[in-house]
């Protein structure tokens, strides 16, 4: 059985489940922070600000945080659904 947090969108708040829901909370602030330095680099690796070390670099970095990210969200038996956190009236997060 899926703790509420996997079907419902939220953030679980059970007390027996509580390291779950704090796992989730942290992977899915994490998630939010890696996706929007993505995008930054993405406009700037567009605006050709950066040169082909940087732009290999960057990409390398990238990649490395993406595995990571998956390697923790294996860890705690988190999926990406489960980062993608239900705002009520603003809608989902990711």
């Amino acid at each position: 059985m899926q703790p509420a947090s996997q079907t419902s969108g939220r953030i679980n708040l059970d007390p027996d489940q509580a390291e779950h829901g704090l796992a989730q909370l942290v992977m899915t602030v994490i998630e939010l922070l890696r996706q929007i330095v993505e995008r930054h680099a993405m406009r700037r690796v567009e605006g050709g600000t950066l040169t082909d070390e940087q732009v290999e670099n960057l990409g390398v970095a990238l990649m490395n945080l993406e595995e990571k990210m998956d390697e923790l969200k294996e860890v705690f038996g988190l999926d990406a659904k489960d980062l993608n956190i239900d705002l009520g009236p603003l809608g989902s997060l990711l």
